[in-house]
């Protein structure tokens, strides 16, 4: 059984030697980094998405339950606009950018000039199969790259229709499609890349640093963490439920920034869970296992790790499994211990929890006590603590009186800090991602001044001085 073992695993480094020396010696021969190749490739990207509509939301019903308007929403139409906004701003992006220079250097120009880092691998996850495999890609190839695109293996239709689209539309000697699970992974974590970009947990983010420390490569991780959701007295109660519904519940609960629990001044707590209660039923019906609109979780080993966040919790609403289909119902409850799983673990599923606080300051000392989140959500009219709260947390984004919102925004970077993350994208923050900002100074030869050179003197100096 070892050998066989050792036999697959060499298997696996072979393909990922031979999929890296062929995209590197594309890169080698200049292909990427004309722009006009790489417009070609977002366009052809945008075909895929455009002519396989109906494809990819039958992928993604099967993988998550996902409803066609959500897939549109969440993941075809969030690339189509990445795109689309890419291909508008690139020429712009890719021009060097010029930066003041100092006097001692004068005459002369300094300016920072965009390069492609080379090689790339881009590892997704399972919550958003496409997007978030595709997103990062469209800022490397937009940076002049070669790319391996890595889906979940979680999420296999997924996973599937992605390896068989992308050689059918894009450069073959540029992008390749690795499927597979932890042994392709590893292999490919062994290669040495040019920049490896993985979504996904705080766990094996780790591990995929450490593999991409052995060569100096650098990563963004994008992780995730329980991101808070505060609301106090002064919000608009009946729209702060509204939004709180839809950003938890998407995509049942498995969103990196969906609100993970929500903080609330304790005179509010049984209001806000009432309008809670009421709009879980007007977007989800009495029984959202049953509603067409409300996704499954991805697979049975989660649904039971859900479950046993449930034991010994006392349930404010929902709760229902249904087993066969991978289903668990919109679930409430109300002031967990703070030591239990379900407030020391990222949910990352359909539970709610609610934690009653005595003032705002409390809240942030709750939310400090704790790893940086991902994303923080406010719920307020009052300015002053908008401000107080902005002073006082730290979180990847923030969004004020709605949830995930700022994702739409592609002029906003995405990503996270401390444990939730490193590095960020989207917009021109995906493009720097993938791109060196080589430093250039150019210099003319007229007014070469003496005073900077040996010997050295008093006068000179005094006038260097003055210079730096």
């Amino acid at each position: 059984m070892a050998d066989q073992q050792d036999a697959s695993l060499t298997a696996h480094q072979q393909q990922a030697t031979q999929v890296q020396q062929a995209l590197r010696a594309t890169f080698a021969a200049g292909k990427t980094r004309d722009l006009s190749w790489r417009r070609q490739q977002l366009r052809a990207l945008q075909a895929l998405l455009n002519e396989h509509e109906s494809e990819i939301t039958e992928a993604l019903h099967a993988d998550l339950g996902k409803c066609r308007s959500e897939s549109i929403v969440a993941e075809v139409g969030f690339l189509q606009a990445d795109i689309k906004h890419t291909l508008k701003h690139l020429e712009r992006w890719n021009k060097p950018r010029r930066v003041s220079t100092p006097m001692v250097a004068w005459p002369g120009k300094s300016y920072q000039y965009p390069e492609p880092l080379g090689t790339v691998l881009i590892i997704g996850a399972w919550n958003y199969p496409l997007q978030l495999l595709l997103a990062p890609f469209i800022a490397a190839v937009a940076a002049g790259n070669c790319a391996v695109l890595k889906p979940s293996e979680l999420a296999a239709a997924t996973s599937a229709l992605v390896a068989r689209l992308i050689p059918a539309y894009l450069d073959n000697d540029a992008v390749q499609v690795v499927e597979g699970g932890k042994d392709e992974t590893s292999a490919l974590l062994a290669m040495p890349w040019d920049h490896v970009f993985y979504t996904g947990g705080e766990t094996v983010g780790k591990i995929v640093m450490a593999a991409a420390a052995k060569h100096l490569t650098p990563v963004t991780l994008e992780l995730g963490g329980k991101s808070p959701c505060v609301v106090d007295t002064s919000t608009h109660l009946a729209v702060a439920a509204r939004r709180i519904v839809w950003g938890k519940w998407m995509n049942a609960g498995q969103t990196c920034i969906a609100p993970d629990y929500v903080l609330v001044e304790a005179g509010l707590l049984p209001a806000l869970v009432a309008a809670i209660k009421s709009e879980i039923i007007a977007q989800y019906g009495e029984s959202a296992l049953t509603n067409n609109d409300y996704g499954s979780i991805i697979n049975a080993r989660h649904l039971q790790r859900l479950q046993s966040y449930l034991a010994e919790q006392t349930l404010e609403y929902g709760g229902e499994v249904d087993v066969s289909a991978c289903r668990m119902a919109p679930t409430l409850v109300v002031n967990p211990a703070p030591d239990s799983a379900l407030m020391r673990e990222e949910i990352f599923g359909p539970i709610l929890p609610i934690v009653a606080v005595d003032t705002m300051e409390e809240a942030m000392g709750f939310i400090n006590a704790r790893p940086k989140p991902l994303a923080l959500y406010l719920f307020t009219d009052d300015k002053h603590l908008e401000e107080r709260v902005l002073a006082n947390t730290s979180a990847g984004s923030v969004c004020i009186n709605d949830t995930m919102m700022f994702m739409t925004n592609p002029n906003l970077p995405f990503g996270g800090v401390g444990s939730s993350g490193m590095g960020s994208y989207h917009g021109q923050a995906g493009f720097d991602t993938f791109s060196h900002l080589k430093t250039v100074m150019r210099r003319a030869f007229a007014f070469d001044v003496p005073f900077r050179y040996p010997p050295y003197t008093d006068l000179k100096l005094k006038i260097l001085r003055k210079l730096l």
